[in-house]
């Protein structure tokens, strides 16, 4: 940091160090500001003058914090993280094109507190840039999914009402171990007590929140990301088992959680799973995976994968193939209703409406 800057400069920086990143200790203090250890607690010396109320604690968790509630300038923001800013709402919420959208609303204030200089590019691209529709986008009501944030960072036991896609409505009583983002869908990983075991919620379907009173203790070292993905692979009614002849890390980039776990097996590969739509495992996803394979179980996925072979021999014109339990020539039966899923409450099809998605992005 040049040595030119001003003490008033200084100070200003530190306090904008402390709003970012509370618990920022006298030694890191000084290095982000160019200067040694006294001069940086001189500094907050000077905020503490000014009225503004840093505190300070001692230990491994210690360092300078604002005090909560503390009331400060403006949020100042670099042309960088103003169009940073405005990409990222209009990229999660293209809604937020539109003033009269509520997100919108809030995005227009920010663009319109900003500097001159800074805030006519964000403007301009907040203006111009035209944001498509997500019509699968399922955005969860904002109380609702503050209240499950507050109930998972504070260890309070939940009592959720959920509506399934089907409609049918429940309540449970849960832990809500966090909140996970993925794909554009809002999901609580949390573990039902009813069921004894981890289940996924999707946020924009539970319609009630209430706290038991209760807390818990979530399990040591979870990592939320990696508990959702394993969660949304298993619990389905039909088991799978797919043989690949190519190396385990030339096909794991072509395998979804929710298709199962791919393990190596020999020169190749093999994944085990389980399924309720055996024609939606054959036809949007072992359809995609671009290398040879063999199915070994079960029997509704195998009758599935019968079924796209026929379709796509009939579309070259050869004869099609008869599906399982059927003569030759005699019209292959009617795929059935998606079985409903046991001890599971998310729908396949909006896994595989993700999935897509991310194939395509």
């Amino acid at each position: 940091m040049p040595h030119e800057i001003s003490p008033t400069a200084r100070a200003l920086l530190a306090l904008e160090i402390l709003q970012t990143r509370p618990g920022t200790t006298a030694e890191q203090l000084a290095e982000r500001l160019g200067v040694t250890e006294r001069a940086a607690r001189r500094y907050v010396g000077i905020l503490r003058e000014a009225g503004i109320p840093v505190e300070s604690a001692r230990g491994p968790h210690g360092g300078y914090r604002l005090r909560r509630g503390t009331r400060l300038p403006p949020v100042v923001f670099t042309q960088a993280e103003a169009l940073g800013l405005v990409m990222a709402v209009l990229d999660g919420h293209p809604a937020a094109a539109a003033p009269d959208d509520p997100v919108g609303a809030a995005l227009g204030k920010v663009v319109q507190a900003l500097p001159e200089a800074v805030g006519r590019h964000a403007a301009a691209l907040w203006e111009h840039a035209a944001a498509t529709p997500d019509r699968h986008a399922a955005r969860p009501d904002p109380a609702t999914t503050s209240a499950l944030v507050s109930a998972a960072a504070a260890h309070r036991r939940l009592l959720v009402t959920y509506r399934s896609g089907s409609g049918r409505e429940w309540e449970a009583e849960v832990d809500p171990w966090a909140v996970v983002v993925r794909h554009g869908r809002w999901y609580l990983l949390c573990h039902s007590h009813q069921a004894d075991a981890v289940r996924t919620y999707r946020v924009d379907r539970v319609r009630a929140v209430r706290q038991t009173g209760h807390g818990f203790t979530p399990p040591e070292g979870l990592d939320p990301v990696a508990a959702l993905e394993e969660n949304l692979g298993v619990g389905w009614e039909y088991t799978t088992r797919v043989v690949f002849d190519a190396p385990f890390a030339e096909v794991a980039p072509w395998i979804g959680s929710p298709m199962g776990r791919l393990e190596p097996s020999g020169d190749g590969c093999v994944l085990v799973g389980s399924t309720g739509n055996p024609a939606m495992y054959a036809q949007e996803w072992l359809a995609a995976v671009p290398f040879a394979f063999r199915v070994e179980g079960g029997p509704e996925l195998r009758a599935a994968v019968e079924v796209v072979a026929a379709r796509f021999t009939a579309a070259l014109g050869g004869p099609p193939l008869a599906p399982a339990g059927h003569a030759p020539g005699a019209e292959p039966k009617a795929a059935a209703e998606p079985p409903r899923r046991v001890g599971r409450q998310r729908q396949v099809g909006e896994i595989a409406q993700e999935e897509r998605r991310r194939a395509g992005s």
